[in-house]
């Protein structure tokens, strides 16, 4: 028997899980599918969006993590996250009472600084665990106006915001301190380690600007498997090509240093911070403009094509299939 590695379950059997599932209850209006951020349930005259994430590769900052990537998948639904639930586990051998005030204290700033509520959740002591897991459900709310569903179409355009890799450097830092100050120095690790904060993992503002500056046809929040993921999740949600150009990504000078002195892809490490957005070829100018005036990161990348087309991406001159992100970079820090 040959057992599974860590990370996302490989893409097609993910879909053949998935395929099998039967919504029948009609206020589901957005369900369970490869590339799809949340589900959408018709509460009278609003929707209800609904996330759950749990946050596996960090200790530092769990709660921080856990609130502002749930949050971002209602964000980029087209939503106002609203409520936030979460599922405490912590070790047995090595919990104390001042690792849950820390993690709590982390929840209840992290919710107030974006005007979520805390209103629940679970926490107990689990057996055969070696690092605190968090698993939050974030609920938020939107109308069927702003609702953004994956109508992405041929000849869309493809952005993102900020950068790849944020999480990735902030998770990098904390996890190896040691050897991260040992090869660049106290300063370097003192500012990958703030990119929680600086770019920052949140991309509600940036959400919002989107859909205030164009007719948005799809959004989406690159975590497990970084853009290369987020990407590919998009283009089998629409059923349409893709060009991806890598060399048009923004890679930090401080992401791709700890990138390379790790042995690890910057396009293929957990993301949190960018966000991927598509808008129709005769609404990209509008959408920069909008970033522009907020004074806000965007970079074209690529485009869609055609309905099933090939999923294309480009580095270098080199052109390649984009394929399924088997596993973060991230988890090879820990199989060393």
């Amino acid at each position: 028997m040959e057992f599974l590695k860590t990370g996302k379950l490989q893409s097609e059997f993910l879909e053949h899980l998935l395929g099998r599932i039967e919504i029948r209850d009609p206020s589901v209006v957005v369900g369970p599918g490869i590339g799809e951020d949340a589900a959408v349930l018709k509460c009278s005259d609003r929707y209800l969006i609904v996330k759950s994430d749990p946050i596996t590769f960090a200790a530092d900052r769990i709660g921080w993590y856990a609130v502002n990537v749930n949050a971002n998948d209602i964000a980029a639904m087209g939503g106002i996250p609203r409520w936030f639930l979460v599922t405490m586990l912590l070790p047995q051998r090595s919990t104390t009472t001042a690792l849950i005030e820390e993690i709590m204290n982390d929840l209840r700033k992290a919710c107030g600084d974006i005007g979520v509520s805390l209103i629940g959740g679970h926490t107990e002591i689990t057996h055969g665990l070696e690092n605190p897991i968090l698993s939050g459900t974030m609920l938020g709310e939107t109308d069927s106006e702003s609702l953004i569903r994956k109508s992405i179409g041929e000849g869309d355009l493809l952005y993102i915001t900020k950068g790849v890799a944020i999480e990735a450097t902030s998770i990098i830092a904390r996890e190896r301190r040691d050897e991260v100050t040992g090869r660049f120095g106290e300063k370097i690790y003192e500012k990958c380690r703030r990119f929680l904060e600086d770019p920052g993992i949140s991309v509600l503002r940036e959400a919002r600007i989107a859909v205030q500056s164009a007719r948005v046809t799809g959004m989406h929040d690159p975590t497990e498997g970084g853009v290369l993921a987020g990407v590919y999740e998009m283009a089998r949600c629409a059923s349409v090509g893709v060009e991806l150009d890598l060399d048009a990504i923004p890679v930090y000078d401080e992401t791709r240093s700890l990138c390379r002195a790790f042995g690890l892809s910057p396009y293929g490490s957990i993301a949190s911070g960018a966000l991927l957005i598509t808008v129709p070829r005769a609404e990209g100018e509008k959408l920069e403009r909008g970033f522009s005036r907020e004074a806000l990161s965007l970079r074209k990348i690529g485009g869609f094509t055609t309905v099933n087309g090939p999923l294309i991406v480009r580095k270098e001159g080199r052109e390649e299939e984009l394929k399924p992100v088997m596993r973060d970079e991230i988890t090879k820090l820990w199989e060393e």
